[in-house]
């Protein structure tokens, strides 16, 4: 009976202890599971930010560029308005524009490349007003080398030793290289299977990645064994100019073809004729092309025809100096000026490859004629050259010459230089760092 007033105490003790941690904990209040895992889920997830890269086609609006990527139309209209620089009616195909898109928040930013270098982004604000920022962006110039053995044609040549650029613009560099050989070879004959190719030719890189080939500065080409140089020089008062390896200028009194360089489909000599079936002597030569490809002036000279002339259908024949004349048939048509007594300059566009007359698929027919004669354009042009270096300029260009074929024999990219000749107006005084291709 004594044990019971202490038992008493004891559980009346632990009453009150418990009572006092109930009352000074933090209640929990009471929540359903399922509105517990809602919020979970709200507060993990964040809205995803699309980013989409498209271009615009050919006859397409560009609202319709903006929609396809997410944009609705309400919001692309005044994301548009925004902008001072684009007029939407003259957005070229091709333009590449990068939207930013959430599908909760709508458009945030539209960036438009309207240049390879020019850079238009819309920006929303939190007003879901837009706003315009242009950028031009800048580039650092090095300078790499292409080099390939032709196994078909230049531009082939030159995307598989071009693994310094990109592969979409390797053929740039193709076109750079044929435009300074024009006056002195015709890549369409005188590039054959075996023959190398090797240049140096500055590369720029802009701070968002984007590569564009920039000048070609020197080049040196094996064509059946013959050795073609060029070298680009930048004489005393700033103007520029290719010269060969002997210091002549590579722009002569001709073109050695009339049209850009394309494959040639028939040649010199004799030849079965395609529609009279017969042998005769096929007295020029033959450009597979287009129809309604340019055909050019192959100098400077006098139209002294113009008009159909039975199986050359419609021809224009030009007298140049020293007794030479160009013939060029099957024209499709006339360029505007091109008639009898019309003075006409190296590289004009005179007419349009066609198939009048005898011909039984578009192609330009091409003769020279040299005091009355007919004669082989290549032979016949194969000697025209330009004129030689100024006297006082020639140590300057020895030395640059020196120094590029230098490296492109030693196969460069060890060792950088810095040189007027060798970056473009906006790098002059960087180093140019060198790096081999093939």
């Amino acid at each position: 009976m004594k044990r019971t007033p202490i038992r008493l105490l004891i559980a009346a003790t632990c009453v009150v202890v418990g009572a006092a941690a109930i009352s000074l904990g933090r209640p929990v209040p009471e929540r359903p599971a399922a509105s517990l895992l809602d919020a979970g889920s709200r507060a993990s997830i964040t809205p995803p930010w699309r980013t989409r890269v498209d271009t615009v086609r050919r006859g397409e609006p560009l609202l319709a560029v903006l929609e396809r990527a997410g944009v609705s139309r309400d919001e692309a209209t005044r994301a548009l308005r925004s902008a001072a620089t684009i007029d939407a009616r003259r957005v070229r195909a091709g333009t590449t524009i990068t939207t930013r898109t959430s599908p909760v928040s709508g458009a945030s930013e539209i960036e438009f490349q309207l240049a390879i270098d020019r850079l238009v982004r819309l920006r929303r604000t939190d007003s879901s007003a837009w706003t315009e920022t242009e950028e031009r962006l800048q580039w650092r110039t090095d300078t790499v080398a292409v080099g390939s053995v032709v196994r078909s044609t230049l531009t082939d040549a030159v995307e598989r030793g071009a693994a310094a650029f990109p592969e979409r613009i390797r053929d740039e560099v193709a076109y750079a290289l044929a435009d300074i050989l024009e006056y002195r070879v015709d890549l369409s004959r005188d590039l054959q299977k075996g023959d190398t190719i090797r240049l140096l030719v500055e590369r720029q890189t802009a701070t968002n990645g984007l590569v564009r080939p920039g000048n070609v500065l020197a080049a040196r080409l094996t064509l059946g064994g013959r050795r073609v140089e060029t070298v680009r020089f930048t004489n005393a008062q700033a103007r520029v100019q290719y010269f060969d390896g002997d210091g002549k200028s590579m722009r002569a009194g001709f073109l050695r073809a009339p049209l850009n360089f394309r494959r040639i489909s028939s040649v010199f000599g004799m030849r079965k004729h395609p529609i009279l079936g017969v042998w005769r002597a096929h007295q020029g030569t033959d450009y597979s092309a287009a129809a309604g490809t340019s055909v050019r002036a192959l100098g400077d000279g006098t139209v002294i025809y113009a008009g159909w002339k039975g199986g050359y259908g419609r021809v224009v024949e030009i007298r140049h100096r020293n007794g030479f004349v160009t013939r060029y048939g099957h024209l499709q048509g006339f360029a505007a000026g091109i008639k009898r007594g019309a003075a006409v300059a190296i590289s004009r566009t005179i007419g349009f490859v066609g198939s009048s007359g005898l011909a039984t698929a578009p192609h330009l027919h091409f003769e020279v004629l040299v005091n009355g004669v007919h004669r082989d354009p290549r032979a016949a042009l194969k000697n025209q050259v330009g004129e030689s270096l100024a006297s006082n300029e020639r140590s300057s260009f020895e030395q640059v010459r020196s120094r590029f074929f230098a490296l492109l024999d030693s196969g460069i990219g060890r060792a950088a230089f810095v040189s007027e000749n060798a970056v473009t107006p906006g790098a002059r005084g960087e180093a140019a760092r060198h790096v081999g291709a093939e």
